[in-house]
């Protein structure tokens, strides 16, 4: 049987999507919901929230029974100070131990929805759009909202953060957690001379920072890694590395040997699962193999946008550039 952390990269290579991220809560009013919606809101005290799909969604104002449908979700969930408000959560969820003692309904692709009807939420939290449809349908009928999360990079998690803040009424919480997890963000910036924002990086921006050219092997047989749809890109260039397979299409893509072959990446970070323990032999004659520049992230960290992906990045930028990092 695999372990949580292969089962959890398992699933984020399946169902993984690249989302947009929309922001946004409101006041109920007929001009963001659909008529049902407002119908509810006249009957009970509501409000609207717009999740990563932007989708306006009706929740109660004071949310106290909610259900996690992926493992990520839940770090986050406690990480706002909301995890007693946890009914269910996935057989995943393992961080924080607390979340172990929280009733199970299924797997992230697997849920059971009738223990989750039956958990009474306000709303379930989802990972991925390729659930909706099942979800919306069944949960509907039941009054349970469904709120989408998939943040595409570093800064959807803290947009993430703030709006779980907006719901659960943590937000001196998440805004404390944030500000910490940007001070850390931005001590390696200030290291490395990354900067937090890079939408627009001048064109000699990597040489500048001696980025490292990376590959990021999430298995190793099939060897898959991560595409131009992953929040881990935002991560290695947040580190002063370079993705050699940023460019390819989807979040998390079966590579081909040949394709592998010519990378030659200087670095290999390997998600730290039993069955990927060393680089795919495509890479034996690669720069990172013959200098011994391979290293291993755990694989929770960096397969879960929530807050310990700043710990990933930091463990990252210290082994691509550990000369910048003596202590």
């Amino acid at each position: 049987m695999m372990n949580p952390s292969r089962n959890g990269i398992v699933t984020v290579l399946l169902v993984s999507l690249v989302l947009s991220s929309c922001h946004g809560v409101a006041p109920v009013s007929s001009g963001n919901a659909a008529p049902a919606q407002n119908e509810a809101a006249a009957n009970v005290n509501l409000r609207i929230v717009t999740d990563d799909l932007g989708r306006s969604i009706s929740v109660p104002v004071k949310v106290t029974r909610v259900v996690s449908t992926a493992p990520s979700v839940t770090e986050n969930i406690f990480a706002v100070g909301a995890g007693d408000r946890l009914v269910g959560v996935t057989t995943f969820c393992n961080y924080p131990d607390e979340a172990k003692s929280i009733a199970k309904i299924g797997d992230t692709m697997t849920p059971n929805m009738e223990s989750i009807v039956a958990l009474k939420p306000d709303i379930v939290f989802v990972s991925t759009a390729s659930q909706i449809e099942n979800f919306t349908r069944t949960l509907d009928e039941n009054g349970i909202a469904v709120y989408v999360t998939n943040p595409p990079s570093l800064e959807g998690v803290y947009h993430n953060l703030e709006q779980f803040g907006i719901i659960f009424n943590t937000t001196k919480v998440s805004t404390a957690l944030i500000d910490d997890l940007r001070k850390r963000e931005r001590r390696i910036g200030q290291t490395l001379g990354t900067p937090m924002q890079r939408d627009e990086l001048p064109a000699d921006f990597h040489a500048r920072v001696g980025a490292i050219k990376t590959f990021v092997q999430i298995s190793k047989e099939p060897l898959f890694t991560i595409g131009k749809g992953s929040f881990l890109n935002d991560i290695i260039e947040s580190a002063a590395g370079l993705s050699v397979t940023a460019k390819v299409e989807s979040a998390f893509p079966k590579l081909s040997k040949e394709a592998a072959l010519a990378m030659q990446p200087d670095a290999i970070i390997l998600s730290d699962s039993p069955d990927n323990q060393e680089p795919n032999e495509v890479f034996k004659n690669s720069p990172a193999v013959k200098n011994g520049r391979v290293y291993k992230i755990n694989a929770d960290l960096i397969s879960r946008p929530g807050p310990r992906l700043v710990d990933a990045l930091e463990q990252i930028a210290k082994y691509l550039h550990s000369e910048k990092f003596p202590d």
